[in-house]
């Protein structure tokens, strides 16, 4: 896939935005990662990263960012003995999950939105 786009994006003055453009169509489309507790969940294929081609995988990012990566970083670093466990059932933590993972669709519709928006703007007022 990666050598048929950059053959399409060509080398002309174009080709920079020929990239971005068709890189975003090709990953809007591609499912979303969701955040789950790996506690409600009984089949462990699903902790396997596809494109990674790694059996369990954990994501996260700097803890300044989001709750869920908070909440990431605490279970890790109890997992590995550096902090208490935390204490919390997991239906309550997988509640908190769904709200994090609704939040995150919401934001990435947002930025859809906005996006389009500013494309039918753009068409509109260019000849």
């Amino acid at each position: 896939l990666q050598k048929s786009l950059s053959e399409t994006f060509g080398a002309d003055k174009y080709s920079r935005a020929r990239k971005e453009v068709l890189t975003y169509m090709f990953s809007r489309p591609m499912q979303m990662a969701l955040y789950f507790c790996t506690g409600i969940l009984d089949d462990e294929t699903l902790f396997h990263h596809y494109a990674l081609n790694v059996p369990f995988y954990t994501h996260f990012t700097s803890p300044i960012r989001r709750y869920a990566d908070i909440i990431v970083h605490r279970l890790l670093s109890a997992s590995l003995g550096a902090r208490c466990p935390i204490k919390i059932e997991k239906e309550a933590m997988q509640k908190q999950v769904d709200h994090c993972n609704d939040r995150k669709m919401a934001s990435k519709r947002v930025q859809e939105l906005s996006t389009d928006l500013f494309f039918s703007v753009f068409v509109r007022v260019r000849p």
